[in-house]
């Protein structure tokens, strides 16, 4: 131990706070919490510990500390700091995935839509789905039953989904908004899986059009019915209180801890979700740090259910005190349930995991030894586009820990170039984005990747220096076959093993800074060609011609489009014809 280091130590309060380990660069790499300052910090220094947490503390130079007044502010410190400077050495949600629910809007005359985006205010929102596309067949299912209103905008006549019955019609009929309620707890029983009155209300109106000899329509209801009972069939009932719960439980290995949640909605299992991580010290920490982590992500259902181990004195109120601990019975049966789906997921995907961590992790640290610099954890890359210098564009991608950001994502126009010139469309773009985060006080990348050798290396490289930062830039040199081929600076060249990690790492950069600028490039010059060929139409003004581009996306499509989908975005019959006019010619 460092002489400095001990006579710190010695002199910490044994009290509770939180500490922040710091590497040689007095950053952040590891963030705890401790009822007793003096005795967790000394821990890392004395006796022997594993290899991962031998990897910690070889890193550490110094350490800083903040006592607070109990635990749990240490605790919800700890948390703050995490998602402050995303320390290498605590667990980390790596994605931001959010999950799709359905909800009834709060409108006079209320429509149902996906969302991602929760208010926990609202009672009428259902969910969550696995994936965007059960939710997508859930919606168009409850849209077939119950005939709310579609329209983003209320349009002045009837459209398409009136004629079918999937809309009640509020632009011409006058609904009353008490109309809806049944509706509104029709869709609330289909979900909950109380389908027996919808079925038998279906089948009476499917045997009256069958009487009637409206085959078709028969054929409809019939349809629906099997939609229903599949949809209701694909959950397994548990309970019979229809609670909302989530149960999350944990299995370890030698410092990898697979978490599992089971996502009980209605007393019924939806899907569950796993993920293994890598963690240092306690275990239980580790796992209290994850939970914390994702709710601050996600809603909070009724009820959230923990194992036996887990410290409901300091979890407990950041969960709105909805966490429990069951001992027996129904409850502790289902965390069971929990920890055998996270033991058999970590038993079969450690492997994977690991293959993982060495082509993510692995990779950045091997990255930072050739450069010479700390491990680059935060990694932002650039690439420019432009057709003979028109619609030039340059794009960013962020890549955290090895995995890309997407939230980090950032599209240029670049404003002062007119001519194919990628020297001085770098500077522009690169002064831009590290200017702006000068003035806002943002969160700078570890290494600046710029894609096309030295001359962009050499304009990006100029740039930082102006801006008196001390960002490592290096440029990604291709090959002659357009593959990544070597690392490149103002007067070094290390070629890059096409089996290596870092080049599977470095590949995949360079390729997805490629597909976010082509791909931003490509979509204004559609929308540039498309207004155009738009703007010479009589009688289509801008607003429908944005109206029609925000729809249909391309002229193709717009071309394809049925009379009623066409009125439904509010064309009047001439505009609809002149459209076919002018886009059969073209």
């Amino acid at each position: 131990m460092h002489p400095t280091i001990k006579q710190k130590i010695d002199s910490l309060p044994e009290a509770p706070g939180s500490y922040q380990m710091l590497d040689e660069n007095n950053r952040i790499i590891y963030v705890g919490k401790a009822k007793n300052l003096r005795s967790r910090v000394r821990s890392y220094f004395t006796g022997s510990h594993d290899q991962k947490t031998q990897s910690l503390v070889a890193n550490i130079r110094d350490f800083t500390y903040i006592v607070t007044a109990s635990e749990l502010e240490a605790f919800l410190l700890e948390l703050s700091l995490i998602k402050e400077h995303s320390p290498r050495y605590n667990i980390m949600l790596m994605d931001d995935k959010t999950y799709p629910h359905i909800a009834i809007t709060d409108e006079t005359h209320p429509r149902l839509l996906i969302t991602r985006s929760i208010d926990q205010k609202n009672i009428n929102i259902f969910g969550p789905f696995p994936d965007a596309r059960s939710a997508r067949e859930t919606l168009a299912l409850l849209n077939r039953v119950y005939p709310f209103r579609k329209c983003d905008v209320m349009p002045k006549k009837y459209c398409l989904y009136y004629h079918i019955g999937q809309c009640l019609g509020p632009c011409e009929n006058d609904v009353a908004p008490q109309t809806y309620q049944p509706m509104i707890e029709g869709v609330r029983k289909l979900l909950q899986g109380h389908i027996k009155e919808l079925i038998e209300d279906l089948t009476r109106k499917m045997q009256e059009a069958s009487d009637q000899w409206v085959y078709e329509k028969a054929k409809e209801y019939r349809d629906t019915i099997d939609a229903v009972q599949k949809t209701v069939l694909k959950q397994s009932v548990i309970f019979q209180d229809a609670g909302d719960r989530d149960i999350i439980a944990y299995h370890t290995y030698d410092h990898y801890m697979a978490i599992s949640i089971l996502f009980m909605r209605q007393g019924r299992i939806l899907f569950s979700e796993n993920q293994v991580v890598t963690y240092y010290q306690d275990p239980i920490s580790a796992f209290l740090d994850y939970v914390a982590q994702f709710y601050d992500h996600h809603s909070l259902p009724k009820e959230v259910l923990l194992p036996s181990s887990a410290p409901l004195d300091l979890i407990g109120p950041l969960l709105n005190d909805r966490a429990r601990s069951p001992q027996k019975g129904k409850k502790a049966e289902l965390v069971k349930l929990a920890h055998d789906n996270a033991r058999i997921h970590l038993e079969a995907n450690l492997s994977t995991y690991l293959k993982q961590h060495d082509k993510t992790i692995g990779a950045i640290v091997k990255l930072g030894e050739i450069l010479n610099i700390p491990t680059p954890e935060r990694i932002e890359a650039f690439d420019n586009s432009n057709l003979f210098g028109e619609a030039a564009v340059s794009a960013m991608v962020v890549f955290s820990q090895g995995l890309p950001e997407k939230k980090g994502y950032r599209k240029y126009k670049v404003k002062s170039i007119t001519q194919p010139d990628d020297y001085h469309t770098m500077q522009e773009v690169v002064y831009r984005r590290y200017q702006r985060l000068l003035v806002e006080g943002g969160k700078m990348p570890d290494l600046i990747i710029t894609d096309g050798g030295r001359t962009q290396y050499q304009a990006t490289k100029e740039v930082i220096d102006q801006l008196y930062l001390e960002i490592p830039v290096i440029g990604l040199k291709k090959d002659e076959h357009h593959r990544t081929h070597a690392i490149v600076t103002e007067t070094d060249e290390w070629i890059i093993d096409r089996h290596d990690m870092l080049y599977l790492l470095l590949n995949k950069i360079q390729e997805e800074a490629h597909r976010f600028a082509i791909s931003f490039h490509r979509n204004l010059q559609s929308k540039k060609i498309y207004a155009s060929i738009l703007n010479a139409i009589p009688s289509i003004g801008s607003k429908t011609k944005m109206k029609l581009l925000q729809q249909f996306k391309t002229i193709e499509n717009i071309v394809s489009a049925t009379d009623e989908e066409l009125k439904q975005l509010g064309l009047n019959q001439k505009q609809i014809e002149n459209l076919r006019i002018a886009l059969v010619k073209t």
